[in-house]
């Protein structure tokens, strides 16, 4: 069976190539399980040599590598080659974070020496998403790497190339064969991976897709799992400059046409004229965002939707949220003369309706109103996600209190919500993930630790009881 990967702006054929049978994913974990004993004994040292010269190979294909991340997303330019910078950034944090958090320590003991050190797993099964699909894998692959785990990586069917062009350069940086593989396919192909006895499921993707993940592995305990999901992320925008809010907010809920999981999905505002002002600021701006190809001159700020099919997805949801009662601000439209992927940017008044607590992965923001702060982390709360939340307020008091009460992995104040620092921990609760953080610890569920108690020599010990 063939696999393509397609233009979600042009709708021109990106890639094409064989999709990966379940015989190909047991051949795959075979040539992992062969390789896996000689690269975990490879010296951390080398390890180290071979992911920087993994850097150095993607600075060397850096606007190649972003140009195919664009052409297949959809997203713009400025975005993929962000995206890239990302990657190589990656690098220099994941040793350092495998040197803090999943290193060699000791401490003298009366006997000798008591030691802890950190082991790979085995072969980890890494299930990539198509909104960042060289950064998001490459968060789980370099420090599985690092600490001496072998990889068999399926990306997301919709960005095939990508993963292609990522392997070259692992390759070219001198990583033996077996360490790192690609498998193609879509659904399939996954389940068939995930059946081969692997040592660890790393993922990023949708909630729903975490659940099913969950269940599958219920009677497999010695499979780790780290699962970094969706969220419908609040962000409560309470005092200050409206327009400066509505800038914040713009990219928050709009960035990458609105396909990161961190999006804001609410929008929380005071009753009144303060939430007033914030809102008709918020939709004179995000009315006129620019949408354009990766390759338009000069860049827009969104882009498609992966596909039309996510773009009709949208649509549903929208008409949805319409049905439930909510009002429209900004409607979702179609952007003429572009492919059906385009949408406009959406915003809708769902105070007081009953609407599903989900994410819906495009460019349309609820809007909620509230009578006082407390009802407003009540609401921002009123979720089974996690993930991201944010504040924008000038009041310490109030952040104090926000970065206290919120329940999310990333809060953030007077930033987008969408905002993270790699060298920090990226992960949420609830339906956002198992507690098992990306980012910076990555480093935690890539190796085991392994604690000792150490004497050079054999000495006799006193046995209470026996002269």
């Amino acid at each position: 069976m063939m696999l393509q990967s397609i233009d979600p702006a042009s709708g021109e054929i990106v890639w094409e190539g064989p999709t990966h049978a379940a015989a190909d994913c047991e051949a795959a974990l075979h040539r992992a399980r062969g390789a896996f004993a000689g690269w975990a004994r490879t010296p951390l040292e080398q390890r180290v040599a071979i992911v920087r010269a993994f850097a150095e190979a993607l600075k060397a294909d850096s606007e190649a590598l972003a140009e195919l991340i664009s052409r297949e997303t959809g997203k713009l330019l400025w975005d993929s080659r962000g995206e890239v910078a990302a990657m190589i950034g990656k690098v220099e944090i994941s040793i350092a974070a495998q040197a803090e958090r999943a290193g060699v320590r000791e401490q003298a003991m009366p006997f000798g020496r008591a030691v802890l050190r950190h082991r790979p797993h085995g072969v980890m099964a890494v299930l990539g998403p198509y909104n960042f699909p060289g950064h998001l894998p490459n968060g789980h692959i370099v420090p599985a790497l690092l600490a001496g785990n072998c990889v068999i990586f399926k990306p997301s069917e919709e960005t095939p190339a990508t993963a292609e062009r990522v392997a070259r350069a692992w390759a070219a940086a001198g990583l033996p064969e077996g360490v790192l593989q690609v498998v193609q396919g879509g659904r399939e192909t996954g389940e068939a991976l995930l059946a081969t006895d692997i040592d660890g499921l790393l993922f990023t993707g949708s909630a729903q897709a975490g659940r099913i993940f969950r269940k599958a592995f219920a009677d497999r305990p010695a499979v780790i799992l780290a699962l970094e999901l969706g969220g419908n992320n609040p962000l409560i925008a309470w005092d200050g400059d409206a327009e400066a809010m509505a800038t914040v907010i713009v990219h928050s809920a709009f960035i990458t046409t609105g396909q990161r999981c961190s999006c804001a999905r609410r929008l929380i505002v005071p009753v009144g004229a303060e939430g007033d002002r914030v809102i008709d600021a918020l939709t004179a701006v995000a009315g006129k965002l620019p949408a354009s190809a990766w390759n338009d001159t000069p860049d827009g700020f969104m882009g498609p939707l992966i596909s039309a099919r996510a773009a009709e997805a949208a649509r549903a949801a929208y008409a949805g949220l319409l049905e439930r009662g909510a009002k429209p601000l900004l409607p979702l439209a179609e952007v003429a003369g572009r492919s059906a992927a385009f949408t406009s940017a959406a915003i809708v008044d769902v105070t007081g309706c009953d609407v599903p607590d989900r994410e819906i992965f495009a460019p349309l923001l609820q809007i909620d109103r509230v009578a006082n702060f407390d009802r407003a982390i009540e609401r921002a709360n009123a979720t089974a996600f996690g993930l991201s939340a944010g504040l924008l307020s000038a009041d310490e008091a109030l952040w104090e209190r926000f970065s206290l009460e919120a329940r999310a992995g990333v809060i953030n104040r007077n930033r987008p919500i969408t905002g993270a620092s790699s060298a920090m921990p990226f992960g949420g609760l609830g339906e956002s993930g198992n507690h098992r953080p990306s980012a910076y610890y990555a480093a935690d569920y890539c190796a085991f630790p392994a604690a000792s108690l150490e004497a050079a020599d054999i000495e006799a010990m006193a046995i209470p009881g026996l002269a």
